[in-house]
């Protein structure tokens, strides 16, 4: 049993300061207070936010980010469907070893930037050639291990992909990634399920890749009749040419298609959803679904803007991940969000509630709420009593925060600090990095190292 002390404390409300963190042996919260009578274990110098959720991953990318940004200067097209293409050949190289290497990495640095649960949309399913591995998640299982391995909680959410394109058969890139049919894909996701079994703090989501990555009337059939009690994951609308290509094969728009077709609640969470028309933003809102924007990703892919003063203003659910990982910091994915809006709309109350216009409060607070949904974890509070300790602390000297009135340290901590403030995170009790280093750094950057020094895709 442990008790911690801190400068400070966000919990829902407001901030307790000073605060006190009591766990028992397990990392388990017994009691957040602002005086204790307990002996205290260690204290911080420190502000403490709850941990971030990282709702949308491809691990795998991460030893591609930087590497798709020199552009050819003649006719050639350069945009996401380009981008597809390099993406598609790392996919074809990496092995089991190579994704866990590499997902540990991105996972240690996720903790490092104060993301403590990740959301895993995993599609690298089967052997470079296609076939499948004797163990069906035996790639999956991997990034469960990468996530225990540097102490993250993960949500691992095996993805069905079945076609190339709406009509399509797969191309040759995505050989490794194809589910036949839904019964395939059901054997899939059972297999990963005992995947999560091996980690105490790894759970399962179900997942579509796109609709257009799968037949639209087999998404209906799964969202109808499968799993009922899991977070349901798709990527959609994200591009033009991918609602050009569904309105050609369906008649409509697949935002429009999902209202019309499927009986959406708070358990889906659409990822991206950028290019929708008004009645689709309605919907979605009005279903109680959620969305999960990942800003620096769609501003490197050129994807769009998402409408999200709009969205928030009918009372729409968002969530934030860093998907190709391009970024990693979540206060930067945050404050990409606002001024993105800022920049459309000209005004500069992106983040807000009816209840209060504190925009560091409220960015917190949705993105874990959203975040919590899409991890399948019911919590409410914070840092609520009985569940896993899990807090980003900020060095509470920088200068800025010093000087800083309790009201405004919400939003200087979003809009005014780098990384480098960030003192340490605590996942799942445990205090795994601090002062900028996970507690396993060495080896893990040394088996990252030897993973891309052998797939040569960097050098």
């Amino acid at each position: 049993m442990k008790t911690y002390q801190f400068k400070g404390l966000l919990d829902n409300s407001d901030w307790i300061i000073p605060a006190f963190v009591r766990v028992d042996d397990e990392g388990r919260i017994l009691e957040v207070a602002s005086s204790t009578s307990h002996p205290i274990s260690e204290a911080f110098d420190n502000y403490l936010i709850p941990g971030f959720q990282n709702a949308h991953s491809h691990a795998f990318q991460y030893a591609m980010a930087g590497l798709a940004e020199r552009h050819a200067t003649n006719q050639t097209p350069d945009d996401f469907w380009s981008w597809r293409e390099a993406m598609y050949d790392l996919a074809l190289r990496i092995g089991p070893d190579d994704l866990e290497h590499i997902a540990t990495m991105l996972y240690s640095e996720m903790l490092r930037h104060g993301y403590t649960h990740v959301a895993e949309f995993h599609y690298v399913h089967h052997e470079k050639n296609g076939e499948q591995f004797a163990n069906l998640s035996e790639m999956g299982e991997r990034l469960v291990a990468a996530a225990k391995k540097v102490g993250i909680g993960i949500t691992l959410v095996p993805i069905f992909y079945q076609k190339g394109g709406f009509g399509k058969a797969p191309n040759a890139g995505q050989i490794r990634f194809i589910s036949a049919s839904k019964d395939d894909y059901l054997k899939l996701l059972e297999a990963s399920e005992q995947s999560t079994d091996l980690y105490q703090h790894a759970n399962l989501g179900i997942g579509i890749h796109s609709m257009r990555g799968v037949e639209p009337k087999v998404i209906a059939e799964l969202a109808a009749n499968g799993p009922q009690d899991l977070p349901f994951h798709i990527h959609v609308s994200e591009q033009l040419k991918e609602i050009e290509d569904s309105i050609a094969y369906l008649g409509q728009r697949p935002v429009e298609w999902m209202l019309n077709n499927i009986e959406m609640n708070d358990r889906y969470h659409l990822v991206h959803a950028t290019h929708l028309i008004d009645m689709e933003t309605e919907g979605i809102a009005k279903s109680g679904a959620n969305v999960v924007l990942c800003p620096s990703t769609e501003g490197n892919l050129g994807d769009g803007i998402f409408p999200l003063r709009q969205f928030q203003s009918l009372g729409g659910n968002w969530s934030i991940g860093t998907d190709s990982h391009i970024g990693i910091n979540p206060l930067e994915e945050l404050r990409i969000l606002d001024y993105g809006q800022r920049l459309i709309s000209h005004k500069r109350n992106t983040f807000y509630s009816t209840e209060e216009g504190d925009s560091g409060k409220y960015a917190i607070a949705m993105s874990w709420k959203a975040g919590r949904k899409a991890m399948n974890k019911k919590a409410v509070a914070y840092f609520e009593i009985g569940d896993y300790f899990n807090g980003v602390m900020i060095d509470a000297q920088v200068p800025l925060l010093a000087n800083t009135r309790k009201e405004d340290l919400a939003s200087t901590i979003l809009y005014a600090t780098d990384a480098a403030m960030l003192a340490g995170t605590f996942a799942n009790g445990e205090l795994v990095v601090k002062a900028g280093q996970h507690r396993i750094q060495d080896q893990i950057r040394n088996d990252f190292n030897k993973t891309i020094k052998n797939l040569k895709n960097r050098s």
